[in-house]
């Protein structure tokens, strides 16, 4: 029995849609997928359905991507209203989202609780020197805009900050509800830390990657692994006793296409 976990299959490019029927069955497996799926239902009612069939247990959270209110949306859904609609969506298929029971891993010396987390960003990965209302202009001087802007509605919140802080505080009262003895595993779209969002090519794409409101809770709630996409950098490391992977599968052209996607589920426990 293994935890597997990958994240931006981004369904939405028929290349990668055509190869999801590639994962073959694992039915005695446990599935993460963190985030950015697709843009659409179709796109995460394609991969529930494929993927519940061949998995024991499906456990997924949303990356900016879900959250999307595009022209295929049914009823034009924008904001927290989107985001319950896809909860709603994962639930008709059994698999299970941040609003639901956490989890507990079955196996091993230590009681073990995955956490799957939804928090967004507020745009305080930038730089300390950058102001929070200059943040979008800094990033266009070098050329670099998120369709976020323009596609993740924050209603019924002020904006994406104030949705953040308030998935921030709910997600914190129910993580410091948890026994101290169990330990767990974080699974989030965005990276926990702002030193995890470096992007070499893109760096000033960092205000959309997270928050820094999640930079204790490694500690504070006691994580043995920390699992997120978003930045399509695939990775895996260690910092002060905890695993991190980063286990995007990525746009088309960023992997091999000839090994199929089976080759890109990380092995997390």
């Amino acid at each position: 029995m293994r935890l597997l976990a990958i994240s931006d299959l981004h369904l939405g490019h028929p290349a990668n849609r055509d190869r999801l029927s590639s994962i073959g069955a694992s039915p005695e497996d446990w599935l993460i997928l963190a985030g950015d799926v697709g843009e659409t239902e179709a796109h995460l009612t394609l991969a529930f359905e494929h993927l519940t069939s061949r998995f024991a247990k499906l456990i997924w959270v949303p990356g900016n991507h879900e959250l999307w209110t595009v022209e295929q949306s049914p009823k034009n859904l924008r904001g927290k209203t989107r985001y319950e609609a896809l909860v709603a969506l994962a639930r008709r298929f059994g698999v299970i989202t941040p609003e639901d029971p956490y989890p507990e891993w079955p196996q091993g010396d230590r009681p073990m609780t995955i956490v799957p987390l939804f928090t967004l960003y507020d745009y305080s990965f930038r730089p300390d020197e950058v102001p929070l209302d200059r943040v979008i202009e800094w990033a266009a001087q070098d050329g670099v805009a998120c369709a976020d802007e323009f596609l993740l509605h924050p209603e019924p919140y002020r904006d994406r900050a104030a949705w953040c802080a308030a998935r921030v505080a709910a997600t914190e009262a129910r993580l410091t509800a948890l026994p101290e003895s169990v330990g767990t595993i974080l699974v989030s779209h965005f990276p926990l830390f702002r030193s995890h969002a470096k992007l070499p090519r893109v760096p000033r794409f960092s205000p959309w990657c997270g928050t820094r409101a999640t930079e204790t809770w490694t500690d504070r709630f006691r994580a043995h692994a920390v699992i997120y996409g978003h930045l399509h950098i695939r990775r895996s490391f260690e910092e002060r006793g905890v695993q991190f992977h980063e286990v995007s599968l990525g746009y088309p052209g960023q992997w091999d296409q000839k090994h199929g996607m089976a080759s890109y589920l990380r092995v997390i426990l």
